[in-house]
């Protein structure tokens, strides 16, 4: 509890910046062109680009999701052509998906485009003291995030 009048409560802070936050991650969804892509699907894409090849099995662990529904995620990004499959060379009774050049692009193409939102919604709402105000912020965020 806050021990100073006006001073925002903890719980207050919390409750503000989850629906901010969560305000954004939808400006910034309707401003990439992977907005035709399932929530899902576009997790698999960026897991794919950040941890590299991986199986079935792995994605759904990693993803919480049962096998089946990795199954079916997977199968509709290949059907797009945005991942494909190889034999492990570890266990040739699996397969190791990995991004084709057209997911990459996508992913490239989808990040581009909600960063050019958002730096032109900076650029056009904030003033200078703004943007110092909103970069010290970011880091904040960053100090929550880490522990």
């Amino acid at each position: 509890m806050s021990g100073h009048p006006g001073e925002p409560t903890p719980e207050q802070v919390a409750a503000d910046l989850t629906h901010v936050v969560g305000r954004l991650v939808r400006k910034l969804r309707g401003a990439s062109p992977m907005n035709g892509l399932s929530p899902s699907q576009r997790s698999v894409l960026a897991r794919l680009d950040g941890g590299g090849p991986t199986t079935t099995a792995e994605l759904a662990r990693a993803e919480f999701v049962r096998p089946q529904s990795m199954r079916m995620t997977v199968s509709a990004l290949e059907s797009m052509e945005l991942i494909e499959r190889a034999p492990d060379p570890n266990d040739g009774r699996q397969s190791v998906l990995s991004l084709t050049d057209e997911g990459r692009r996508t992913l490239t193409d989808g990040r581009a485009a909600k960063r050019g939102w958002l730096s032109e919604a900076v650029s056009e709402e904030l003033d200078p003291a703004e943007r110092r105000q909103l970069a010290d912020a970011v880091a904040l965020l960053e100090r929550l995030v880490q522990r």
